[in-house]
């Protein structure tokens, strides 16, 4: 049974479609399986007096020649109508373009269906695959964007039925106390459940029509399989999709940066794989931490693309790679994880979950490094802003007590540190200008 999950994104539709009244149409773009049809077809559903629900990926051929040409859309639009046997009302119905990569020619009338104004129309696609398809046509400029993620924590708390529950946590994070001990093991339970699982529609459906986490393994398998066909299509060197697979290993090394010599060959370097990379980052699979160059509002102007780290922007994506070759049972993350013995050498898997977390609240990903000594570097996990101000983070899954890197960036830039964040695995506390905060809370920075 497909559940059908309450999203955020929900709330900026709805938003869209009151403030553009038809002069936008809506794009919502993500990575393949983040849900991205059932949310529009949910949405079109519940908002519109009808609506045309257009899959290009099954369409016939009879639906893609119609966009050949629509010098008349009033012939477009009785076609369309009598194809799918569904009457078009003005402004109370939208049109859907789903996987729209797929028909060019919809994407580029989406200029004139919107000057004509009878009718709403939304757009879904996977980013990578819109721009590999956009050679030859005009790009719309009518046209407002969603992202759309795997479901964050709080969604996730939404699907398994306790939405009160992250109410509280949200107001303990505003008031900055802690939510005491009994509560903190409940939630700290809950979230080691969402890192495995993860966020990706279908794996929750799994879980929650199943409870069994071999049939949540084998879905996210699947998934996983999906996306390096993908890869594989649309680079045929093979670079992306090594790069892919390689990415919990090279977090699980615990080094400052992506190497891509060590995937690729000693001859591989990011000046030369610029067009690879930005692929993988529009793909929407994974999320790009470049090195902050300078730590500062605007950083996004001084990233440098040969120092950036990759994560998954799925973390129960991330669990299932990091053992793709093992049979589930195997996979020591989670046993460990669900024992809540999660050693301090498998916490990256904590420092992915903090990537995929911030990423959902909107934070661009940046890390910084700076020297300690004449052969060691200080490390900050992640660094985003606030007002003029930068906020930095380190993630800890163990030896909390320590934030040396905390302590010396903020001495180096003490003019621009507006707070300390250390995110690590017990209640919430502050210590002088260190907010201590449990890592189920990062979305609400």
């Amino acid at each position: 049974m497909r559940n059908l999950f309450d999203r955020k994104a929900y709330a900026k539709m709805l938003q869209w479609k009151a403030e553009s009244k038809g002069t936008t149409a809506l794009l919502i773009k993500g990575a393949r399986r983040v849900g991205k049809s059932t949310l529009v077809e949910t949405f079109a559903k519940k908002e519109y007096d009808s609506h045309i629900f257009i899959d290009f990926s099954i369409a016939p051929p009879e639906i893609h020649e119609i966009f050949n040409n629509i010098s008349d859309l009033n012939s477009v639009f009785l076609k369309l109508q009598a194809y799918y046997n569904v009457s078009l009302k003005k402004r109370r119905s939208v049109i859907v373009f789903d996987e729209v990569q797929r028909q060019p020619l919809a994407r580029q009338a989406i200029k004139h269906l919107v000057k004509d104004g009878r009718y709403d129309y939304i757009e879904t696609g996977s980013l990578i695959s819109i721009r590999q398809n956009v050679k030859d046509i005009v790009i719309p400029s009518e046209e407002y964007r969603i992202s759309l993620n795997p479901l964050d924590f709080e969604e996730f708390m939404w699907a398994i039925g306790k939405k009160m529950s992250f109410d509280y946590v949200r107001s303990c994070f505003e008031e900055k106390k802690p939510l005491g001990d009994v509560l903190h093991r409940r939630l700290m339970q809950d979230f080691r459940l969402y890192v495995l699982v993860g966020g990706m529609p279908q794996a929750v459906n799994a879980y929650l029509d199943k409870n069994d986490f071999t049939v949540v393994d084998n879905v996210k398998r699947s998934i996983l399989e999906l996306y390096d066909d993908d890869f594989m299509r649309i680079d045929g060197t093979g670079r992306s999709s090594r790069m892919f697979k390689a990415v919990p290993q090279q977090l699980a090394s615990n080094l400052m940066r992506y190497r891509i010599g060590n995937v690729l060959g000693r001859n591989s370097r990011p000046s030369l794989l610029e067009d690879t990379i930005i692929n993988m980052g529009d793909s929407m699979t994974v999320s790009i931490s470049y090195h902050a160059n300078d730590p500062n509002v605007g950083m996004a102007l001084h990233g440098s693309l040969d120092r950036f780290k990759l994560y998954l922007a799925d973390t129960g994506l991330f669990v299932t790679l990091a053992f793709m070759d093992k049979d589930m049972t195997e996979n020591v993350i989670y046993k460990k994880m669900l024992s809540n013995k999660l050693s301090a050498d498998l916490g990256y898997v904590y420092e992915n979950v903090v990537a995929q977390m911030l990423r959902a609240a909107g934070h661009n990903n940046f890390y910084y490094t700076f020297p300690k000594d004449d052969t060691h570097l200080y490390e900050i996990d992640f660094l985003i802003t606030k007002g003029s101000k930068v906020l930095p983070i380190e993630v800890k899954s163990s030896g909390y007590k320590t934030h040396k890197s905390l302590d010396a960036f903020s001495e180096k830039f003490s003019d621009r540190v507006l707070n300390k964040i250390l995110i690590y695995t017990k209640d919430l506390r502050c210590e002088g200008d260190v907010l201590f905060i449990p890592v189920y809370m990062t979305g609400l920075l």
